[in-house]
């Protein structure tokens, strides 16, 4: 009967262990004021890991005279139960409205914590997380371990197409953009002219690639030049008060494109162009130079077929 006893002694010890490391798992989020009534959850410009639990992601909220609005939900249900916890200590306004920016399950596994809010996103972005949520949240869950305890992949229950929509006083103007995913959702607040660029914008930060259409979102950030933007908080690192971090992610994105065109129309081997000298410019831009051999891995097959002669039997 010892053994029984050793057994048990042993999975009382791994039960009060798993205990103890979910007790500890506190995003620490703390609400940045970066305009009149306007928040934001800034996180790590890291990649994924289990010290971070995925919180590398800014969300946001804007509070209004009728409720609170929600831009992202985060990685986790955990992180959108924190977060919403976080809300109640700046307003006890209800939170009426959650928009996601984009399909990437870093912006809306938090939705779980929202399941009695209506959750907006385009038509393109409710169709990629379908498509697509299972994959999304077995890499988190490989990614960020017990952080994801109890997440599922919720859809955004609402299409929503650009437009102007008003909450009380404040008018939010939805903003259709692409090129990171194939439906990127921008917010801009008129009342503020705070820019919720979702990942159409990084900032200090190599942007990610996996399903990039690079012309496209070249394209989304000159709109963004054209727009009256007072503050810009970029779907991932610091919120400004200046679009340096739309130029950034454009010179990034610019120098990418010709690199891979340059690359295949020469015949250069994928092995070969991940050895690329990385110019000096992006020594600043964090989780490089990861994200360009993953960009590699994802941008250059298709261009590869495109500049290859065919050959016909």
């Amino acid at each position: 009967m010892r053994w029984h006893l050793r057994l048990a002694l042993a999975l009382l010890a791994m039960f009060s262990a798993w205990s103890a490391a979910a007790a500890d798992l506190d995003y620490g989020l703390q609400p940045v004021k970066v305009a009149a009534d306007t928040y934001v959850f800034q996180g790590a410009n890291e990649d994924f890991s289990f010290d971070n639990g995925g919180n590398i992601v800014n969300t946001g909220f804007i509070v209004t005279e009728v409720g609170v609005v929600v831009i992202d939900s985060g990685p986790s249900r955990l992180y959108g139960e924190q977060m919403r916890a976080a809300i109640t200590k700046v307003t006890d306004l209800p939170v009426i409205r959650v928009f996601i920016t984009h399909m990437h399950p870093d912006h809306f596994l938090g939705n779980q914590a929202y399941d009695d809010v209506p959750i907006l996103a385009l038509a393109g972005t409710i169709d990629g997380i379908r498509s697509q949520a299972n994959a999304f949240t077995d890499n988190m869950y490989r990614l960020a371990g017990s952080w994801m305890r109890g997440t599922e992949a919720v859809r955004p229950d609402e299409a929503i197409d650009e437009g102007e929509l008003s909450f009380g006083s404040r008018r939010l103007q939805v903003i259709a953009g692409g090129g990171h995913t194939p439906d990127d959702l921008m917010l801009l607040d008129h009342a503020t002219g705070v820019l919720f660029a979702g990942d159409l914008v990084f900032h200090d930060r190599a942007p990610t690639t996996p399903h990039a259409e690079l012309d496209i979102w070249l394209r989304s950030l000159r709109r963004i030049q054209a727009l009256p933007v007072e503050v810009l908080v970029p779907g991932h690192g610091p919120v400004t008060r200046d679009l340096h971090p739309v130029m950034q992610t454009r010179g990034y994105l610019d120098w990418l494109e010709q690199t891979l065109n340059t690359a295949a129309r020469s015949g250069v081997d994928m092995a070969e162009l991940l050895y690329t000298p990385l110019p000096g410019e992006f020594d600043a831009l964090s989780v490089m130079p990861a994200e360009f051999h993953r960009s590699v891995s994802h941008l250059y097959p298709q261009r590869e077929r495109r500049e290859l002669p065919r050959v016909s039997n």
